[in-house]
C-alpha cells in the first residue's frame, strides 16, 4: 500500500533521498499520487499490485502505517499479521515464517 510520501521535496526532506534521486513533490491529486506509487513500484522491482491510498489518507489512519509497517490481510479481510514500525521493525524472517505457516495451512 502506497501511502502519502514521507519526505516529499516541498516538506521534509532528507538528504539520503537528494541522493539516491527520489525527489518528489507531495502529491495533490490522486492521479499524482497512483503515478509516485508506480515509479516506487518500478524502482523496487515490485512483482505484486501495489494499492494506492486516497488523498485523505484514510488507510495510514487506519493502520497506522507511519513512517511503514508489514500488514498482510487474511483472506477473511482481517489483519492477520502485524511487524513492528519500521523501517528498523521490518523482520524479514519473521514475516517469512509467517507465510510459511499461512501457506502450509492451506
Amino acid at each position: 500500500m502506497y501511502i502519502r510520501e514521507a519526505h516529499p521535496a516541498d516538506g521534509w526532506q532528507v538528504p539520503a533521498n537528494h541522493r539516491d534521486g527520489i525527489v518528489f513533490d507531495d502529491p495533490r491529486t490522486l492521479t499524482d499520487r497512483t503515478k509516485v506509487a508506480q515509479q516506487c513500484s518500478a524502482k523496487l522491482n515490485l512483482t505484486m499490485p501495489t494499492l494506492v491510498d486516497s488523498l485523505d489518507d484514510a488507510v495510514n489512519k487506519t493502520y497506522s502505517a507511519w513512517p511503514d509497517r508489514i500488514y498482510v490481510v487474511g483472506s477473511d479481510g482481517k489483519i492477520a499479521y502485524k511487524g513492528a514500525p519500521g523501517p528498523r521493525g521490518f523482520r524479514a524472517d519473521e514475516l517469512e515464517q509467517f507465510l510459511k505457516i499461512l501457506f502450509s495451512a492451506k
